[in-house]
């Protein structure tokens, strides 16, 4: 694996360890205090530029030290390779370090490929960089900010780059996106000169304004989430047109949150309906007598109007716990026919 690639893997692993940490993708519920502004979202994106065309938070202290996280710990084992990895890389610890993040993915070009995570936290400036030294990475001066950029095994300069945008924040990425950030943070935001954040893109932040506060979320538009899931073709074909997405969500003890998609057209709309109540269907025809999946169905609900399809769900803590015992026990042989 070449160094720029090994740098990527371990943000995406950042991202996944926020994300996935509890073992679950997400929820909704408050934001703490002071994370965010009267234009809505977390003051962070603040230093997003504005092109980004998926957004996501996650509240890390929050979703690290949640009920659900700790009961799953206990309960399953977790490989933490990736969290190790990342610290003894880059020296940045999960679960002590950050207290929040935000990242940004944008279309995959020549002038602007991949994403970037800005964490929020308490990081060992000399210790990051002293890492990231012995590992290949090295140091250029950028508007006053020590950029360090990591390199290919050929000595090429690579993509991937972590800079201090501002004392406890972080920025980690794609090499270009880190240096925008870093422009927004030395000259604001500036149209006439080309430089500006995703404050100023419209779309973007009216979804982030319709959010349900919550200590995790995600919106953007879902053919750049599709294209880089890079879906099988027989899957892909069946999704009906959809444009925009938003997930908000809360993890605590137990799971609730609200997936938003916004389609096309309201024919489109229905189509993506009827294909969740398919799924619907089926998983409770499955569920047959077993309490851990009745229950996971009976927390989903299907709603929305127009242009706009939603599932919700809540799943208790005691859910877990259901599941958790069949894992540990064994799961019930079905019947003989």
């Amino acid at each position: 694996m070449t160094t720029r690639t090994r740098y990527f893997v371990i943000v995406s692993l950042l991202v996944m360890s926020v994300g996935l940490g509890s073992g679950m993708v997400a929820y909704y519920v408050g934001f703490p205090a002071g994370a965010f502004q009267g234009r809505g979202g977390p003051a962070e994106l603040e230093y997003v530029p504005r092109d980004a065309v998926v957004l996501a938070y996650a509240d890390v202290r929050d979703v690290m030290s949640s009920d659900l996280r700790q009961r799953l710990r206990s309960a399953i084992p977790m490989r933490e390779d990736g969290q190790r990895e990342l610290e003894e890389r880059i020296g940045i610890n999960i679960e002590t370090d950050i207290q929040r993040v935000v990242a940004c993915l944008y279309r995959e070009t020549s002038t602007r490929p991949g994403g970037m995570v800005l964490a929020r936290g308490i990081f060992n400036e000399a210790k990051i960089e002293g890492l990231m030294r012995e590992h290949g990475a090295h140091v250029e001066d950028y508007k006053t900010k020590r950029l360090i950029v990591a390199e290919e095994n050929h000595g090429v300069p690579g993509e991937f780059a972590l800079a201090f945008v501002e004392p406890g924040l972080v920025a980690l990425g794609s090499a270009g996106v880190v240096r925008t950030s870093i422009d927004l943070h030395q000259a604001g935001n500036n149209p006439q000169a080309g430089i500006e954040s995703v404050t100023g893109n419209e779309e973007l932040m009216n979804l982030v304004r319709s959010l349900e506060t919550g200590n995790a979320w995600a919106v953007g538009r879902f053919d750049a989430l599709s294209s880089h899931a890079r879906l099988p073709e027989p899957v892909a074909s069946q999704i009906p047109a959809i444009t925009w997405f938003s997930v908000s969500t809360h993890v605590n003890g137990g799971i609730r949150g609200v997936v938003r998609a916004e389609t096309r057209d309201d024919e489109a709309a229905n189509n993506l309906r009827d294909v969740v109540r398919g799924f619907l269907a089926l998983g409770k025809l499955q569920a047959g007598s077993r309490p851990e999946i009745q229950a996971v169905m009976q927390s989903l609900e299907l709603g929305g109007t127009g242009r706009t399809v939603a599932l919700t769900f809540d799943v208790p803590l005691q859910v877990f716990d259901v599941i958790h015992g069949l894992m540990k026990n064994g799961l019930p042989k079905p019947p003989a026919h």
